[in-house]
């Protein structure tokens, strides 16, 4: 039981963790403050390999290189161990962070078994989402730190346990939105808070982002290097076979493992939408709208059925009562449809009509991410008054992380679990409105009608304009297959739950594997 495995990760772990609490302390002593500490960037990435902190990285294929390039390079790090179910990618990973750091990592299949390892003090978590709460659980009753992919949860639930996980056993805890670490975007949202744009009580995320069919819904055999069972982990066995094609990364799209771009591309920009309104809480109502589009376009085929069951066009309003943020996801092409203000926003660029950032609107003036590392201020006319700029984005997150465990310093990460709890329930509960109204399938008129009488400081009835013209020039006659309309969800931010809509209460988790339950906040 998670107990019984708790008890056993504390008591194997209490005499190192606290020796490396009471050397930190020490370190911090001898320099003179803690606060030298935290500003002595290039003493402490001159750790000599006798203080390296030891990582395990889980999750070795797409986003897990990142994690290999980011501990790899940083000298106060050595990755000791790596978890992956595909034994080909853990082979190849293994051979690269070898000729990385010159030495090669032991080879897991279970994370269990890794955490079991005493060299090890960080878990780095890259895996799909569904697996993303209960290994990082699993990883703070251990007493390791955590780095944490977003969404870091793959329901409200969740995000709820890791929060309270941290706190209990006091790791520190990195969430991956990598921007809180961006140069650009802290001093885009200081530029916000001093008033630059005015008044700001509105934020608009995008998700512009173009996603091919992952083709037809069908019965694939699981790649035989793969075990299944332990990829499976805390979801249910839906049959023993895979129902897309291409089973990496594609799971992203198949809601019983991954979250749809609102929750995959989404928590980036919902972060930073957040972020710059200073908003630290939940959303008082939330309604989506929206579906799975285009691709019986695409394939001129109007019985087609793609393998995935999230929506590639997605308005999610969320009403946080003074404030609000509305975000727009796209995964048709956009290169003739993003709208006239965004495009001049965001420029035309003939090689990448993707839009993803954040748009603030202040009572002077405009403030937008357009990228990771780049942000604009704008004037009411759209004109340029303020370049915001920086490199190395993912490089300044990791760092931020390894200084936080160097000295011991909770507080000194960037995005701590709460921080990526509330991000991730963006995602989360705008996701619940659209399941809830999918089979809800109304026409223009009717979602027109609805949205004209929500509290939002957008005009909801021009966004639901620029998406019908979307969906209109990518070839999607909406009286053939018209847009769901989901019920606007009353949420209550101090309880997480749903007012009056037990429906809704019921998506806040999920159904677990025996042995894999993701345990709530009062028993981690």
């Amino acid at each position: 039981s998670h107990v019984s495995l708790r008890s056993y990760f504390l008591m194997s772990n209490l005499n190192r963790r606290r020796f490396l609490t009471q050397s930190a302390v020490v370190s911090i002593t001898a320099i003179g403050s803690a606060k030298m500490v935290h500003q002595s960037t290039a003493a402490e990435t001159a750790a000599s390999p006798n203080e390296q902190l030891g990582v395990c990285i889980a999750g070795l294929n797409g986003r897990g290189g990142e994690h290999i390039r980011g501990f790899t390079k940083d000298k106060r790090t050595k990755i000791v161990a790596i978890v992956d179910v595909d034994a080909n990618v853990a082979k190849r990973r293994a051979q690269e962070i070898a000729k990385k750091q010159g030495t090669a990592p032991e080879v897991y299949t279970d994370v269990r078994k890794a955490l079991e390892n005493k060299a090890i003090d960080i878990l780095s978590v890259a895996t799909p989402n569904h697996w993303h709460a209960l290994m990082g659980v699993w990883a703070l009753q251990a007493g390791k730190d955590l780095y944490l992919e977003k969404p870091i949860s793959h329901n409200i639930h969740e995000g709820r346990a890791l929060v309270a996980a941290a706190d209990k056993y006091e790791r520190v805890f990195q969430t991956g939105t990598q921007c809180r670490s961006s140069q650009a975007m802290i001093d885009m949202v200081k530029y916000i808070e001093e008033g630059h744009i005015g008044e700001c009580n509105f934020a608009r995320g995008l998700c512009y982002k173009r996603r091919k069919s992952i083709g037809a819904l069908g019965d694939y055999p699981v790649p035989e290097e793969i075990d299944f069972e332990l990829w499976t982990g805390p979801a249910t066995v839906t049959q023993p076979r895979s129902t897309r094609k291409n089973f990496h990364y594609d799971w992203h799209w198949q809601r019983h493992y991954g979250n749809g771009d609102l929750g995959n591309q989404g928590p980036h920009q919902t972060d930073v939408a957040r972020w710059g309104l200073g908003l630290n809480r939940h959303p008082n109502s939330i309604l989506s709208y929206g579906g799975r589009l285009g691709y019986q376009a695409e394939r001129k085929d109007p019985k087609y059925v793609d393998a995935g069951d999230t929506a590639n066009t997605e308005v999610s309003i969320y009403d946080y009562g003074d404030k609000t943020i509305v975000f727009e996801t796209r995964g048709l092409d956009v290169s003739e449809s993003s709208g006239p203000e965004i495009d001049k926003i965001f420029g035309r660029n003939k090689n990448d009509q993707n839009r993803i950032g954040v748009i603030f609107y202040g009572s002077k003036g405009i403030a937008a991410q357009l990228q990771y590392h780049h942000g604009v201020a704008l004037d009411k006319d759209l004109n340029v008054v303020k370049d915001f700029k920086t490199d190395d984005v993912g490089d300044a997150h990791f760092s931020n992380f390894i200084g936080a465990c160097v000295s011991r310093d909770r507080a000194r990460v960037n995005a701590d679990a709460m921080t990526g709890h509330l991000s991730a329930a963006v995602s989360h509960l705008g996701n619940i409105s659209y399941y809830l109204g999918e089979k809800n399938r109304v026409p223009v008129e009717k979602i027109e009608e609805t949205i004209a009488g929500l509290k939002s400081h957008d005009d909801n009835a021009e966004t639901l304009k620029r998406t019908v013209e979307h969906l209109t020039a990518n070839g999607v006659d909406l009286e053939v297959t018209p847009l769901s309309l989901g019920p606007q969800l009353k949420f209550d931010p101090e309880t997480e739950r749903f007012i009056g809509n037990d429906d809704a209460n019921a998506l806040l988790t999920r159904e677990y594997r025996p042995g894999f339950e993701v345990p709530s906040a009062d028993k981690v």
